[in-house]
């Protein structure tokens, strides 16, 4: 990753009219899964709010935008997604290890 690459912001928003199951978790997880063997990609839930973010390299925001609905969470109305067009300006060069 380097400055300029197009990144986007995927804010998810828990609809708390339905219930997830851990059937819906799990299809989840999986499509991401794939998601992130073919890009840049980062996510995680929030600890102190039911809803997540996740942070990924597309092409553009129409491609980030299909890939957002294609989440079987999101198709199933489970959780409405909000996405942003994110601007890295700052890279730190320090290695993390996972």
């Amino acid at each position: 990753m380097k400055k300029g690459d197009k990144l986007f912001v995927r804010i998810d928003y828990k609809n708390s009219e339905r219930e997830v199951t851990s059937k819906d978790f799990q299809d989840h997880v999986e499509y991401l899964k794939g998601v992130a063997d073919e890009r840049y990609f980062a996510g995680g839930g929030f600890a102190n709010e039911s809803g997540g973010m996740i942070i990924f390299e597309a092409k553009d925001f129409e491609e980030a935008k299909t890939i957002a609905e294609k989440d079987p969470i999101i198709q199933r109305g489970l959780f409405r997604v909000k996405i942003y067009k994110w601007d890295l300006l700052i890279l730190s060069d320090k290695k993390y290890e996972q």
